[in-house]
């Protein structure tokens, strides 16, 4: 009976091998053909793209070199990936690296593509475009003389910058308005200055990041650390901020979040899929939050009134962000050519895309001036007999003296301020509420 149980068995395990033996050499197969049918679709689409360059250069109304038709095929390719991926020939190339190594003159705006129009993004807090009057979402139709229909962001951007002093002209389109306008401006060395920071009454800390450079973790820290012993509130100011890096963005967030996920990149490769958490060594306050955004916060500002959204530790106030969630390399493909592309794509912590959706906010103000309406012989039955005297001085002809007007401060916001900006406004009431209901 042991014998026969033993070949039993026997049988049974040879049977297996010979199943799994077959399964594998089965999958194997598979993969074989599936490579062998990848190469032969790869062999054929570059055997057309040869045929077609071939024609081209045969036939061709004028004459073109097989470089200008390589070049032109790469231009057309990348551009047609997305609003940001592009072919740099050895000029663009040349004025990448100007842009991130050298002086330049430029004027102080962060332009994008949004359907397919060159757009700004935000003018840049006292740039010769802010000063100006350019605005988030006016969509720029000519730089001087030259039409931006075609036109890719490098080349605008390259004809923006140029000699500090020297003018240029941009035509714009700007909703409301019924026909384009004119805009002058002078080009100069752009300077920035992230942080700036100031006191609604005395305990609603207001802090407005313009953008996100290096420096902007250290100077909120030190803002909101000098004031802490006197801030009930914060008030995070991100309209018209056009970005910058990813992880002043995620330190920002860092600040006030204690843990979870901050934001996740995801690309094709493993290697471009990060995901960036937050830490309770670096939270520093817990006081309520409210961030104001608008059309012109883009990018990094939107991963940061994003997160906090997420995280039910912000109320975000205004308007809907510009929808700048992805992920820009620029990769050389030869000495002096590179390609830039698109490697990745932000999410956020509940797993939604900025891109091209941005981030809406929890509630929705335009922007605008609040009007108000000083009715002079409003009174009190307590101030009756000293207002009415008042009244007889002014028809016996004596002038009252008028009280001075308090100079404001650098530092503080003024009700007057406050009526002078809508969204703003709308941020101080609802810190206000939320001071009350904190307790």
């Amino acid at each position: 009976m042991k014998n026969k149980k033993f070949i039993t068995f026997g049988f049974l395990s040879v049977a297996l091998s010979l199943s799994f033996a077959l399964s594998s050499t089965t999958l194997f197969a598979k993969e074989n053909a599936k490579k062998a049918s990848t190469e032969a679709s790869r062999l054929e689409a570059l055997s057309k793209f040869t045929k077609v360059i071939s024609i081209v250069q045969e036939y061709d109304v004028d004459e073109v070199t097989i470089e200008e038709l390589i070049d032109k095929a790469l231009d057309g390719m990348m551009k047609n990936l997305d609003a940001h991926s592009n072919f740099l020939t050895e000029k663009d190339y040349k004025r990448l690296e100007v842009q991130t190594n050298g002086e330049f003159g430029g004027l102080g705006i962060t332009v994008g593509m949004k359907d397919g129009a060159l757009s700004v993004i935000s003018p840049i807090d006292g740039t010769p475009a802010d000063k100006a009057g350019l605005k988030a979402g006016d969509i720029i139709l000519k730089i001087d003389n030259k039409s931006t229909l075609g036109m890719t962001i490098d080349e605008a951007v390259s004809l923006m910058r140029g000699k500090v002093g020297d003018p240029i002209d941009l035509t714009i389109v700007r909703e409301g308005e019924s026909k384009p306008l004119s805009i002058h401006i002078v080009r100069d060395i752009i300077k920035i200055e992230s942080v700036h920071t100031k006191m609604v009454g005395k305990d609603i800390l207001y802090i407005r990041i313009s953008s996100f450079d290096k420096k902007v973790v250290a100077d909120v820290t030190k803002a909101i650390k000098k004031k802490k012993a006197l801030t009930k509130g914060i008030i995070l100011d991100l309209r018209n901020n056009p970005g910058g890096l990813l992880d002043q963005a995620v330190g920002t967030v860092d600040l006030f979040v204690n843990s979870g996920t901050i934001v996740s990149q995801k690309g094709r490769r493993a290697v471009e899929t990060k995901e960036y958490s937050a830490h309770a060594a670096n939270t520093i306050t817990k006081v309520p939050l409210v961030v104001l955004i608008n059309g012109g916060s883009a990018s990094a500002s939107e991963i940061v009134s994003g997160a906090l959204q997420d995280h039910r530790r912000a109320v975000l106030v205004g308007e809907k962000t510009f929808g700048k969630g992805s992920v820009q390399v620029v990769l050389p493909i030869t000495k002096t050519e590179a390609i830039k592309l698109t490697i990745a794509r932000y999410y956020l912590p509940s797993g939604r895309t900025i891109q091209a959706v941005g981030v809406t906010p929890d509630i929705d103000v335009l922007p605008g001036e609040l009007k108000t309406y000083k009715n002079e012989f409003a009174i009190k039955e307590a101030d009756l007999k000293k207002h009415l005297e008042e009244e007889l001085k002014k028809v016996d002809g004596k002038k009252s003296k008028a009280k001075e007007d308090k100079k404001d401060k650098k530092d503080i916001i003024t009700p007057k301020m406050l009526e002078k900006d809508l969204q703003l406004k709308e941020g101080v009431d609802i810190i206000k509420a939320l001071i009350i209901t904190k307790g």
